[in-house]
This record gives C-alpha cells, sequence and structure tokens, in this order.
C-alpha cells in the first residue's frame, strides 16, 4: 500500500471553476442569465467569462496570478460573469457592497490593494469619490460595468479605462483559463458586513469555495436546471457559493438591481422561480406587503443571515414559500450548518413546525465538526437547549484567515483547532443547535445575561411588529439593560411604548422586559438584510 502514491491522474486541484466548463458541454442552448431585456446562454457565458480573464491576462491590463480584481455591483449578468472570469485569470476575486460610502470604500481598495476594479454605472460616482482619497500610487484602474440596455455616456466616463463590454470584445473566447496550482492557493477575498466590528478581509481558498459549494447543493438538494432568483446580493459571501452552484446544475439565474416586494412576487410569477435564498428581513417584506398574494407554485427558499423569528417563517409558509434554514458566516463561505428537516415533524402544528425550522440546525455532510463549548472550560455545553456557549467550527469550507491580520486570524483560529465564531448559542437534546445572540449583543443586567433574540422573537409574535431589534442601553444602576427598537405594521393602529412593555411582561421575566422602546419607520439593515445593531447601540446613548 505504501507504493500507491497521488499521481497527477488523481490529484486535480479542486475548484468550481470547472463548473462553467461542464455548464457550456450540457446546457449550452438553454439560458443562464436573465435580466430586464437580456438573455444568454451557458454557452454565451462560458464564452464572455473567457475572454474577459484573457484581456485581464494579457499585456493591455496585465493583472498577474495572486493579485486582487473587486467588483463592485448589484446582481445583475456581468457581475455573475465576473464570480468566474477574475479567478478563472488567476487574479484574486473582491466583491464589495455598493452601499458603502466613499470612504469605507476607498479603505477596502486600499487594505485590498485592488489593481483594477470593475464599477456598475450606478456606483461610478461613489467609485470615483473613493479613488480620489487614496494616494496616486496606489489607484486603481477602473472598467465600467453598463447594463445592455444602457448605452448613454456621460463626462466621468473618460476617468475609467474601457468598459466591460470593450474588455470582453478584445478577450480571446478559446484562452486556456488558469487553473490553480494547487488548491489552498487563494480565490476570494470577501470583507466581512461589519454589523458589530470593523469589517476584515476574510480569504478562501479554491478548496474552501469548492467543498463549500457542493456542501450547499447537497442539503438544499438542488436539482437540474432549477429558476433562481437573486434576492440574496451576489457580493454577500459570493451569493453563499450559489454564483457557482447554479453553474454546476444548468439554472437559470434571474438577475435583479433592486429587491423589493413588488418586484420579486412579479418575477416569480413571470418566470416560474423556484428557488431563492433570503435574509429573514426580505421574508419580513414580502408577508408585510399589502398586495402580497398567494404563490402559484411553492418557491423553496433557504433563509440564513440572522435567526429568524418563527413567526415569519410561519406567515412565509402560509404564502407558499417553503422555508429552509442554514447557518453560515463570511468566514466559511457559505452555510455550514443546516435545520436538516425530519418527517416526524410534519406532524406538527404549524406554529411548532416553524419553531423547529427557526433552530440553525446540526453541521451539514460536508463538514467536518460544529460544536457549542464553554469558554472556559473549552468542554461541549450540555444539550439541553438552555445552557449558553460559543459556537465554534472545523472543516474545509473555513478560510484560510483574515487578510494582513495575524493577530486576528490567530484569535479565532486557536490552537486547540476549533474556528471561534463569537456567535453565541444552545445545543438541543435532539443535536440540533440554536443561535442566541452575538457574543457582543449579549445584555447583562444586574449580572443577569439577557439573549437579545429571545427577547425579539417575543416582539414579533405582537401583531402590530414589523420589525423589531433589542440592543443594550448603558445603565449606571444596572450596567446594562434591554432596550427594544421596533418598526410597526401599515395597518396597524397606533401603539405605545407602554403597550409593547406590557405585552413583553406576559411572555418574559421582569429582567428582560425592554427598559425602552423606541420606534423607527424602519430599522437600519446592512445591504444583506441583517439590522447594524452597532448604529441602534449609539442611539441608546441619547436617549434619557
Amino acid at each position: 500500500m505504501e507504493l500507491l502514491l497521488p499521481h497527477p491522474s488523481n490529484s486535480s486541484p479542486l475548484t468550481v471553476l470547472g463548473f462553467l466548463e461542464r455548464a457550456a458541454s450540457i446546457y449550452g442552448d438553454s439560458p443562464s442569465l436573465l435580466h430586464t431585456n437580456t438573455v444568454r446562454t451557458w454557452s454565451e457565458t462560458h464564452s464572455r467569462c473567457l475572454r474577459i480573464a484573457s484581456t485581464l491576462s494579457s499585456s493591455s491590463l496585465g493583472i498577474n496570478r495572486g493579485q486582487v480584481v473587486s467588483v463592485i455591483g448589484p446582481s445583475v449578468p456581468s457581475v455573475y460573469e465576473l464570480q468566474f472570469a477574475v479567478p478563472m485569470a488567476g487574479a484574486v476575486l473582491n466583491n464589495i457592497n455598493p452601499r458603502l460610502d466613499a470612504h469605507a470604500l476607498s479603505v477596502l481598495l486600499r487594505h485590498s490593494e485592488s489593481k483594477l476594479v470593475f464599477v456598475d454605472h450606478h456606483s461610478s460616482s461613489l467609485a470615483l469619490e473613493a479613488v480620489s482619497f487614496l494616494p496616486k500610487n496606489e489607484k486603481p484602474r477602473l472598467v465600467l460595468l453598463r447594463d445592455d440596455d444602457v448605452s448613454s455616456s456621460s463626462s466621468a466616463d473618460v476617468d475609467f479605462l474601457d468598459t466591460y463590454e470593450g474588455v470582453m470584445e478584445r478577450g480571446d473566447p478559446r484562452f486556456n483559463w488558469v487553473r490553480p496550482e494547487n488548491e489552498w492557493i487563494p480565490m476570494v477575498l470577501n470583507y466581512t458586513s461589519g454589523t458589530t466590528t470593523s469589517p476584515k478581509g476574510v480569504v478562501l481558498s479554491h478548496r474552501a469555495v469548492f467543498m463549500s459549494t457542493v456542501n450547499s447543493m447537497l442539503q438544499w438538494s438542488l436539482p437540474n436546471r432549477p429558476v433562481y432568483l437573486w434576492t440574496l446580493p451576489m457580493f454577500h459571501a459570493n451569493g453563499w457559493g450559489y454564483t457557482w452552484a447554479t453553474a454546476a446544475v444548468g439554472a437559470v439565474n434571474i438577475c435583479v438591481r433592486r429587491v423589493d416586494a413588488p418586484t420579486i412576487f412579479d418575477l416569480i410569477d413571470k418566470h416560474q422561480v423556484t428557488h431563492m435564498c433570503a435574509a429573514p428581513t426580505v421574508l419580513n417584506i414580502l408577508t408585510n406587503y399589502p398586495a402580497r398574494k398567494q404563490l402559484k407554485n411553492p418557491v423553496q427558499v433557504m433563509t440564513a443571515g440572522a435567526p429568524p423569528p418563527a413567526t415569519v417563517i410561519s406567515e412565509a409558509e402560509t404564502l407558499g414559500f417553503d422555508v429552509g434554514h442554514g447557518y453560515g458566516m463570511t468566514e466559511t463561505g457559505g452555510l455550514v450548518v443546516s435545520c436538516t428537516w425530519k418527517p416526524e415533524w410534519d406532524r406538527l402544528e404549524p406554529n411548532e413546525r416553524a419553531k423547529m425550522k427557526s433552530r440553525q440546525g446540526i453541521r451539514t455532510a460536508l463538514f467536518a465538526e460544529a460544536d457549542v463549548i464553554d469558554p472556559i472550560t473549552g468542554k461541549s455545553v450540555k444539550h439541553d437547549g438552555v445552557t449558553v456557549g460559543e459556537i465554534v467550527f472545523r472543516g474545509s469550507m473555513v478560510m484560510l484567515g483574515y487578510y494582513k491580520d495575524p493577530k486576528g486570524t490567530a484569535a479565532s483560529m486557536r490552537e486547540d483547532g476549533w474556528f471561534y465564531t463569537g456567535d453565541m448559542g444552545v445545543i438541543h437534546p435532539d443535536g440540533y443547535m440554536e443561535v442566541k445572540d452575538r457574543s457582543k449583543d449579549v445584555i447583562i443586567c444586574g449580572g443577569e445575561n439577557i439573549n437579545s433574540t429571545e427577547v425579539e422573537t417575543v416582539l414579533y409574535t405582537n401583531p402590530a411588529v414589523k420589525e423589531a431589534a433589542v440592543v443594550a442601553k448603558p445603565d449606571k444602576m444596572w450596567g446594562e439593560t434591554p432596550c427594544a427598537f421596533v418598526s410597526l405594521k401599515d395597518h396597524k393602529g397606533p401603539v405605545t411604548e407602554r403597550e409593547i412593555r406590557e405585552f413583553c411582561k406576559t411572555k418574559l421575566p421582569k429582567y428582560m422586559v425592554p427598559r425602552n422602546v423606541v420606534f423607527q419607520e424602519e430599522l437600519p439593515k446592512t445591504s444583506t438584510g441583517k439590522i447594524q445593531k452597532f448604529l441602534l447601540r449609539q442611539m441608546t446613548k441619547s436617549l434619557p
């Protein structure tokens, strides 16, 4: 046996980039991308990606292997193509949230040392302002992305090196794309959303991306040729890996610039959508849309990004959405824990089924280990659904580390072999995990620990509440007290702070009842639908 060693024929590095080549062979004439008036096939998508990769590697742009190429744009066809084209040139793909301000964008461009930036035409002014903050020798070159139905130019276009179509037209459709020399080579650089801390640059290898993508396909039982609606931004952790997964199964990708309830319902009906990913806040938007309609056909929805209230899941399923629930992080590239459904749960009452689905679940099939441990003893917590500990991971999907941040990497990827997530959770007797809070979101009131998500879950059961978030408010006597921020449903009458607090008193221990209730039209969120609790914490400082 000892003479049987790895051989080039059995040790090709794992990479998702080959999915596109395969899709062109199997699904060549089938639609790959639909957006307004744009319709592309898998053969066309494959050819366009090779052309872009070819030009990136050419002397005209001269992007070397391992250099960073950034993309600033929404979920449109060109952004989808760049998820393949950039790494096919041997470069490291860096998606950036187009909703950042110019200063924040400039910080990321400088930190990543981006050499080239593809910029959506709606973000052109933003990108130019961001680049103006950078030293001359650190300014990246800019390429403009336009929708197919946008042909007008402006005076600002002269500041761009070229257009996306211009770069593509110069490329070779027979380009021999750059295969990774080994599967540990970095493929993507994603910055965390920064809801609790300053953004960090997460570096994922070809191996991690491949394992995460296949893992997500397997867990969701993604069929051949689904119709996938991009309600989850492609720039958020590469759409949880579904940018590449949809190529593997020859899906029809329905691209969308802006996510709102009328658009989503219209596209679902028009294109007979079968699958979509959505943060809980997106589901909340859909269920509270006054003109919502029962779906003609069920739509499979994967939700993640924040603990979803059971009431939101229940209301979404009454409309015809079949909601699955998973949990992952930018640091894992996709979902590594999933609430795998058990047939016996079908016999439960609707509200009980929704409660089961609101749990994050158990590790996915291709992930090595997930646990909840006591941060002091390092041992697993009791499987009682009550004892809280920190969620830890171990597996191939975990990042290589934080870019230029060895201290941050060492703090999260510790010598005991675990990746520490910073999320607090419990494990139920059946082994299923439930996230209770970010470690920084736990409220310590007079020595009592309050999990903000437990209070939020109660608030969501109030028929007048549309959105809810609970954060710590500094208090001289108690140290911290829970403060609730809520928005109300449009069709409900006036609701007072006292009424909300009295409602909570009937369902929570006294110490967990919010001492303050702040009403807002809409709670601040990231582009992926996460409520920005750090902004809410700042607001509490000005409250009496």
